[in-house]
């Protein structure tokens, strides 16, 4: 099952985060962002980038995220640099995350899951246009757009984390609201989640159906870890966002049961003053050491 394995990793590195590549131009070191004049150099340079950071972190986290936004904007080279981003990070035995929330009527988020959970059909041969592991998915839609992604995650063995509560400031406008039953949207939402993953659930007692859980709403994660057991967590709003590793250590038990997100502090460690003198990718390799060190001293 998907999920042991991912534990296994993380029990193997000691370490539940995940490196978020949502890599762009502004993230680069100045002599390479200079030579960023076009779309293929923008790509170029930001897959080279991303192959030192994962040389550099491969031993350090067990899986990396990346954020199809900051790629996209780069069109059609940004694209093949997120593939080819996922690709080297599996080959170099990390776990794949593809951020791309997505979601949509059924027959269209079957096309989705196709993409990047399952294969797609040429002439009677079968191809994975992207190498990902666990893609995020928005469940706002409800049952029937997320059916075909959880369909993909038992016949190929992959795994998904459903937005529930999300990390953004604005995110209780919506998810908050009390239903007719009385729980807030989120609540509701967790239920959903738990329900669809039930058959995947693995020796650890975690599916591969997972929710995304802000680190920035600390008494919402406690109460969604409470009343779910057995979902497992994406955890994004560490550092840059303000979550700190004291309010996400109630999304753990026994120090597992979710993985957390850290973007731009790594990739932007070395413009930090404790990193001066460092390059990129080391000063990235130090800043995931360092927050290795402050979860774990939270949830163990």
């Amino acid at each position: 099952m998907l999920i042991d394995r991912l534990i296994d990793k993380i029990k193997e590195t000691d370490n539940p985060s995940v490196a978020g590549l949502d890599t762009c131009v502004d993230y680069l070191p100045d002599e390479t962002r200079e030579k960023c004049e076009t779309l293929y150099d923008a790509a170029k340079y930001i897959t080279d980038f991303n192959f030192a950071l994962i040389d550099a972190l491969k031993d350090v986290v067990p899986a990396v995220k990346v954020q199809v936004a900051y790629y996209e904007m780069y069109g059609v080279e940004g694209m093949r640099a997120f593939s080819d981003t996922l690709a080297y990070a599996r080959q170099h035995g990390l776990f794949t995350i593809a951020d791309v929330k997505r979601n949509d009527i059924g027959s269209t988020a079957s096309a989705y899951s196709n993409a990047y959970l399952g294969e797609t059909v040429l002439e009677g041969s079968a191809v994975t246009p992207f190498e990902s592991d666990f893609i995020t998915v928005n469940g706002y839609l409800g049952t029937d757009g997320v059916k075909p992604f959880v369909e993909d995650c038992k016949k190929n063995d992959r795994g998904i984390f459903v937005l529930v509560k999300t990390s953004n400031p604005s995110g209780g406008e919506l998810q908050d609201r009390l239903m007719d039953n009385g729980k807030p949207l989120y609540e509701n939402m967790a239920e959903l989640v738990d329900g669809w993953g039930e058959a995947l659930r693995g020796k650890y007692g975690y599916s591969s159906v997972g929710a995304v859980v802000g680190a920035t709403h600390r008494a919402q994660a406690e109460a969604i870890r409470k009343a779910h057991p057995h979902l497992f967590f994406l955890i994004p709003g560490y550092g840059a966002q303000g979550g700190k590793a004291d309010d996400l250590a109630v999304c753990f038990r026994d120090g597992i049961g979710g993985i957390v997100n850290s973007s731009r502090a790594i990739l932007t460690a070395y413009r930090k003053p404790q990193y001066a003198g460092k390059a990129f990718d080391e000063a990235a390799r130090l800043a995931a050491i360092a927050m290795r060190e402050d979860i774990n001293k939270c949830i163990k």
